[in-house]
């Protein structure tokens, strides 16, 4: 049985499995932690396992090996990736430097180490809003996700903007419109957004957060129903917290995530394949931001 032989491998291997809440249910039931961008960089960066098996996509892996250097962390697919973290260019970000006095470069975590390198912090999406506002910066480049970052300036007034123009492929296909129908098919139900959605999506919502503040939402939450406007790889969480719950994902599927398997996680706990391996100058100039926020976050 696969889970067995998983499991073994973990032991020889000296190994821990971490899994993103949007890859598939079967991975995520094999993963020693779920959870969202922000606990697992926190497990990532606490870490005692020699091995640190990352069940997402590539940039999650170079965090953790950017927090982790000594430790080898591995990719069941090297080839997962996501568009949005590559969606802002260095030299945009060298020129508004000159450009703009007292100017904070906020990186979503959700981006290469190269565009952390040249940021001042990160962020996830259930801390950036604590953190952009303990910043003393009047002045804030948010990258690479604009609908993220304009969800944050909604929170933090007095503070100037400043947006790369990314985005979520997968949150950014969902239309203000497709979520109108689903709500006049359950009346009942209450919307859960990510704010990697747009404007006009988190507009009609009842609740707007990270992953992780969307399933402590519906745990806590009277309601029995829920439209949910996020990944659809968080209903195996939401099954195991919430019985008895109904929820109507509205979001298409995220094909990266979806490439991780079960037998890909074997493999490379096998094989050793998917190593992530990095420049060692980047890795330093990467880890500034990221400690920053976990400091702050």
């Amino acid at each position: 049985m696969i889970t067995e032989e998983i499991r073994a491998l973990k032991e020889r291997e000296n190994a821990v499995i971490l899994a993103h809440y949007y890859v598939d249910g079967a991975v995520q039931a094999l993963a020693d932690y779920v959870g969202d961008s922000f606990y697992l960089a926190k497990v990532a960066a606490k870490e005692q396992k020699q091995t640190i098996v990352f069940c997402g996509v590539r940039f999650m892996g170079e965090s953790a090996k950017i927090l982790n250097p000594g430790r080898r962390v591995l990719l069941p697919e090297a080839a997962a990736d996501c568009p949005m973290a590559h969606m802002a260019d260095i030299g945009q970000i060298e020129a508004l430097r000159r450009e703009v006095e007292d100017l904070a470069v906020v990186c979503y975590v959700n981006s290469t180490a190269e565009l952390k390198a040249a940021s001042d912090v990160c962020v996830t999406s259930s801390n950036a809003v604590k953190i952009v506002s303990s910043l003393p910066n009047q002045n804030i480049l948010f990258i690479p996700d604009e609908n993220l970052g304009r969800f944050v300036k909604e929170h933090v007034p007095g503070k100037h903007f400043y947006f790369s123009g990314g985005h979520c492929p997968v949150h950014a296909q969902l239309l203000a419109a497709d979520v109108e129908s689903e709500k006049l098919a359950h009346p009942n139900a209450l919307v859960l957004t990510h704010p990697e959605c747009t404007a006009e999506v988190c507009a009609a919502s009842d609740f707007i957060g990270s992953t992780a503040e969307i399933i402590a939402y519906a745990e806590r939450s009277p309601a029995r129903e829920f439209v949910l406007c996020t990944e659809p790889g968080v209903l195996y969480e939401l099954a195991r917290r919430c019985p008895g719950k109904d929820f109507y994902p509205v979001t298409p599927l995220c094909a990266d995530m979806k490439l991780i398997t079960p037998q890909s996680v074997l493999r490379c706990l096998l094989e050793g394949s998917g190593e992530v391996v990095m420049d060692k100058g980047l890795m330093e100039a990467a880890r500034r931001p990221l400690e920053k926020m976990l400091a702050l976050g």
